[in-house]
Order: structure tokens, then C-alpha cells, then sequence
């Protein structure tokens, strides 16, 4: 017959490393998908709809570059803000 005398063996404390590290990867895990699902890391947008900034940073950049004109620069910049409500 055949006794416990406590002493788990190599596969028990294997099998308890294993679980510890998979136990604590999806508490981890589901920490940073609620995070994520309830918008913790400021407002989020559509993929593909570009956020507020850029619009008006590719517009200065085109500006830099010498694609456009500053008349042509100030007036695209005064309906992208009167386009989203800014004044």
C-alpha cells in the first residue's frame, strides 16, 4: 500500500509551476480587456476613421512641404475646426 508523505514529485511541482504562470496570464489577461472594453485609454474611433489630430497634421505637413499655399493651409484649417465644432 502506498503512502502520501507529502512530497509532490517532479511532475506535481512542474504541473503547480505551469498552473501558477497560466493562472496569473489570464487574470492578467482579463485585467487588460476590460481595461480595453471600457475605454480607459482615452476616447477610442473606428479603425480607419482617423482621430481628431490628424487631419490637421497632414495638413501642416503638406504645408512644410510646400504642396500648398498659406491661404490654402488657413482655409482647409477653418473648415476641419468648423467641422468638428471647434471654433
Amino acid at each position: 500500500m502506498m503512502y502520501w508523505d507529502g512530497n509532490m514529485g517532479v511532475w506535481g511541482y512542474i504541473l503547480m509551476g505551469v498552473s501558477f504562470v497560466l493562472f496569473w496570464g489570464a487574470v492578467i489577461t482579463a485585467i487588460i480587456l476590460f481595461a480595453r472594453s471600457t475605454g480607459a485609454g482615452g476616447r477610442r474611433y473606428e479603425a480607419g476613421t482617423p482621430g481628431p489630430g490628424l487631419a490637421e497634421n497632414l495638413l501642416a505637413e503638406r504645408f512644410a512641404r510646400g504642396e500648398i499655399d498659406e491661404s490654402e493651409y488657413t482655409a482647409r484649417l477653418t473648415v476641419l475646426r468648423h467641422a468638428r465644432g471647434e471654433r
